[in-house]
């Protein structure tokens, strides 16, 4: 499967080709993985896209997307998406905050079969340096209100270093956020849709350069609203989000087997009955370590 790496940029011009030099390392020379790396400039004022066509004139793999304002997380992170051509997708920040080696690991679970693979740096093994202290607070805060909400053990939910098969971003898309809260409308659709996902213990390193454009006051109302879009979804309009796979499965089996096709239908909706009758439950796996309240 091929790997694609999608890097949002906004002003990252002293972190971007170091960030580069350290996926190269260990995604194409030390586990020799067919890859690309997508690097969205969204909007920079320094000279973060000269630093990224100077990497791509030795690593054909490296892609430049330009995007036009309005800039955004979000939309730079959709810009993105909508340029992969892999079957596994991880979104990874440029400001050398998360680890190329947790990459491997999210490439390996997807091998193994997971849809998705959600990170922590709260469960055992994990870790975060340098976090500042009141975004750390804030963080913990706002995790657990949302599995609580959403009765899940995913407890890292908002930090925006996972991994998704391809068919988990078309079949949840289109997606709409456009700040940071499109963290958790990537994991909020997957996770709600019942995709097959684990969480393992990832490394989190603070920024020794630049400044984060994550503004908790200005992302409130927007997490909120994301939040409560998925909450209402999951418990009014589930077993129309669960449907939507039927004309996928029906077509699957009908090319792959002679059953009858009256068979196939009534099969597929005692599925559904059966899935809709306890929305509380989740088909979610997690890792074997059970995650910390945060």
């Amino acid at each position: 499967m091929k790997l694609s790496i999608v890097i949002p940029a906004y002003n990252e011009e002293q972190n971007i080709g170091r960030c580069l030099e350290e996926l190269q390392a260990v995604v194409r020379d030390k586990h020799q993985l067919e890859y690309e790396i997508i690097v969205v400039n969204d909007n920079s004022t320094d000279g973060t896209p000269e630093a990224v066509q100077a990497a791509m004139l030795s690593d054909h793999n490296i892609r430049l997307v330009n995007r036009t304002p309005p800039g955004g997380f979000g939309r730079a992170v959709r810009s993105g998406i909508d340029a992969v051509t892999g079957e596994v997708v991880v979104v990874y920040m440029a400001d050398l905050s998360d680890d190329p080696e947790d990459v491997i690991a999210y490439y390996r679970k997807i091998e193994e079969g997971y849809d998705c693979v959600f990170g922590s740096r709260f469960i055992k093994g994990g870790s975060v340096e340098k976090y500042p202290r009141l975004k750390l607070i804030v963080n913990r805060i706002v995790n657990t209100c949302i599995r609580i909400l959403f009765r899940t053990k995913f407890n890292d939910l908002t930090n925006a270093f996972k991994a998704y098969h391809i068919s988990v971003i078309r079949d949840c898309g289109p997606y709409r956020a456009s700040h940071f809260n499109i963290t958790l409308e990537l994991s909020l659709s997957a996770l709600i849709r019942e995709y097959r996902i684990t969480q393992i213990p990832i490394r989190w390193y603070g920024r020794t350069w630049g400044s984060s454009n994550l503004r908790l006051q200005e992302m409130g109302r927007r997490y909120l609203c994301t939040v409560l879009t998925f909450f209402f979804q999951r418990f009014l309009i589930k077993d129309d989000l669960l449907a939507e796979k039927c004309p996928k499965l029906t077509s699957e089996m009908r090319r792959s087997s002679d059953i009858p096709l009256d068979l196939i239908l009534g099969t597929i909706s005692e599925e559904l009955a059966s899935r809709t009758t306890s929305v509380d439950r989740t088909t979610s796996t997690t890792a074997a370590s059970t995650p910390t309240l945060g």
